[in-house]
């Protein structure tokens, strides 16, 4: 079977969990790496034995590509997903799909139109406590979600903010808590609901760094159409990461999980537990421990379906639903300066 051509664009830190991921693919064969500061080009280039441009205008003239990864600031995701698109390639971006949602849903009339696969990476779906609460949620034994609630206390120091040229900014993140480190979690809890929201409150605020001017807090409501709630609580100002808690309280029992385990009790009395299991794909250089492993199984399932295997599991138009519901939060706070 012919390699599917792949590049990736952006090689920092989160770059490290495509690139392993393309290398240890059948379907796939990395040619090329590109990004604007040419000494992160060349060092990725050289380790995985691609070529390196700083330029991805140019590397999609000079490349024959069928998909490309993009691993830039959130505000470049849908300008070059539709470059992309244009030139009649596949894509595959990390979260969010944007900044704001027009743009997203704009991103994901184009990639009809030019007949292309678009995905987006929300690998937490793919932990086992995960898909395990979500099969108990289909098959009947835990039953519809009636309430939710998720819980992030995370850590990221001023720092992590000055040090970088878009994070902690409205034009280029988009957002502080919520856009970059609670969207996981709250796509989710989003996920396992599976209604639309008719109702979001939220309040948004910055606490503890002052040298950004987005949320580094954040809680708020969520009503569905089925009649479920969610509530949320972010924060970045602990002293560590803590795990991820998400509790649902549905119509045959209740659901304890975390990115590493799940503990389901019925209303019988009954109890199943699940513990992660990491993907045997690959082997990350690097990346941080919250990420968890599972971009690989991801990755690979759209490399399945631009085979024509199986079907896009989280296409744009599935991530859409995520990325209107963090936009709404937003919203709902009319937030600009804090």
């Amino acid at each position: 079977m012919k390699k599917i051509r792949a590049a990736v664009i952006g090689c920092g830190i989160i770059s490290g969990m495509h690139l392993d991921s393309i290398a240890a693919l059948h379907e796939a064969e990395l040619v090329a790496v590109c990004d604007i500061r040419e000494e992160r080009a060349l060092e990725a280039a050289k380790m995985y034995h691609a070529k390196s441009y700083t330029d991805y205008h140019e590397m999609f003239e000079n490349e024959v590509l069928d998909a490309v990864h993009i691993c830039l600031p959130h505000y470049l995701h849908t300008v070059v997903a539709e470059d992309a698109f244009r030139a009649g390639i596949h894509v595959i971006c990390e979260k969010p799909m944007s900044i704001n949602y027009e743009d997203a849903v704009a991103a994901v009339d184009l990639a009809e139109q030019c007949n292309v696969k678009y995905a987006v990476i929300f690998q937490c779906r793919y932990n086992t406590p995960s898909i395990l609460v979500k099969e108990r949620i289909l098959d009947g034994r835990l039953g519809k979600v009636k309430c939710g609630r998720t819980t992030l206390t995370w850590y990221r120091p001023n720092d992590y903010y000055g040090d970088s040229d878009w994070k902690g900014t409205w034009d280029k993140e988009g957002g502080g808590v919520i856009i970059n480190q609670a969207i996981h979690s709250i796509d989710l809890a989003n996920w396992f609901i599976d209604s639309t929201p008719i109702e979001v409150q939220s309040s948004l605020h910055n606490r503890n760094h002052p040298n950004m001017v987005v949320e580094d807090t954040a809680e708020g409501l969520v009503k569905y159409e089925n009649g479920a709630i969610l509530s949320f609580f972010a924060m970045n100002n602990y002293l560590r990461n803590e795990p991820i808690e998400i509790r649902l309280l549905c119509e045959n029992g209740s659901a304890i999980l975390s990115y590493d385990e799940a503990v389901i009790t019925y209303n019988d009395g009954t109890v199943e537990t699940v513990k992660n299991q990491p993907q045997k794909i690959v082997s990350y250089t690097g990346g941080a421990d919250y990420w968890g492993t599972q971009h690989a199984v991801q990755i690979h399932q759209f490399y399945k379906a631009l085979v024509g295997i199986e079907k896009l599991e989280i296409s744009g138009k599935e991530a859409l639903k995520t990325q209107r519901l963090i936009c709404d939060i937003y919203k709902d706070c009319k937030l600009k300066e804090l």
